[in-house]
């Protein structure tokens, strides 16, 4: 049986939408069925069920919001990270993890591969690279995915918010200066899904699945091509204006240029990943 934490999230809907594609038994637990960040619970929640794998997909993502709440960020994103791999390793069963191209703000201008220098800035970032850091140090099964730009028909995400302000404006502005690639949360999942199945069959070996990985979408744009894409597909109307990140001041900073490679997890699995535009327009049309 495999555990789907945050199944309530973009991915772990994603991976509900999918399931019964796939040969597995899942059970899915949001943060009101499963609370990470309790041990007890997490060790009772698996000593009641017979999970033989576990996809993490819980994760405290309110960027901005972290500043003000680094306690609750490391409760999730370290802490509970931290409780579900000790029952992990316990049972020594295989640990999805998704993570985040947060962790590399650097100068550098080509794509991330998974061994360069990470660089985390504010505190969603690095508790982020924390959890990642306490999962290496407690359980060796377990695949780490850097993701990026995540969007989905499920949840909140900058596609709805796209679509809700270009139906209401007549113009926006938006960030140019922020390079990288989307990731429709459906592709990650299958992605995963694929994966696991594959380990379950033999198809791969642990020494494949144990280790970090990059996963987005093809190919490469900023926020504003993203949002002109968005109302392209979809005929709206709405004028797009170009605008650097220090017209639009945040919280927290943003990498300037987080573009992942992808070649590693495409050679070890055979995976094939769909160039951004055109999950954009599968997104869109499941609307």
């Amino acid at each position: 049986m495999i555990l789907v934490t945050g199944a309530n999230g973009q991915v772990g809907s994603e991976i509900k939408y999918l399931a019964s594609a796939y040969p597995f038994e899942f059970i899915y637990a949001g943060s009101a069925d499963l609370d990470i960040t309790n041990n007890d619970a997490v060790f009772e929640f698996f000593n009641k069920h017979e999970i033989t794998q576990v996809i993490n997909c819980a994760a405290y993502t309110a960027v901005d919001k972290a500043e003000e709440d680094k306690e609750k960020a490391t409760a999730v994103n370290v802490q509970g990270v931290m409780h579900l791999a000790q029952a992990c390793t316990l049972r020594n069963i295989p640990l999805v993890h998704i993570s985040t191209d947060y962790v590399y703000h650097n100068s550098q201008n080509t794509p991330f591969i998974e061994g360069d220098e990470t660089n985390p800035q504010g505190v969603y970032a690095a508790t982020k690279l924390e959890g990642e850091e306490v999962i290496k140090k407690i359980h060796p099964r377990t695949m780490i995915i850097r993701t990026s730009w995540v969007y989905s028909t499920f949840g909140n995400n900058f596609v709805k918010t796209m679509l809700r302000l270009g139906s209401d404006r007549d113009e926006l502005s938006v960030i140019f200066d922020q390079i990288g690639s989307p990731t429709y949360a459906r592709d990650l999942a299958k992605g995963i899904l694929d994966i696991l199945h594959m380990l379950a069959q033999g198809d791969v070996s642990d020494t494949a699945f144990n280790t970090t990985y990059h996963y987005s979408n093809e190919g490469v744009c900023s926020w504003y091509d993203f949002a002109k894409a968005i109302f392209e597909l979809r005929a709206i109307e709405c004028k797009v204006s170009p605008i650097v990140t220090a017209q639009y001041p945040t919280p927290a900073k943003r990498p300037p240029f987080s573009l992942l490679n992808k070649a590693k997890i495409k050679n070890a699995f055979g995976l094939e990943i769909p160039y951004w535009r055109d999950s954009l327009k599968a997104m869109l049309e499941h609307l």
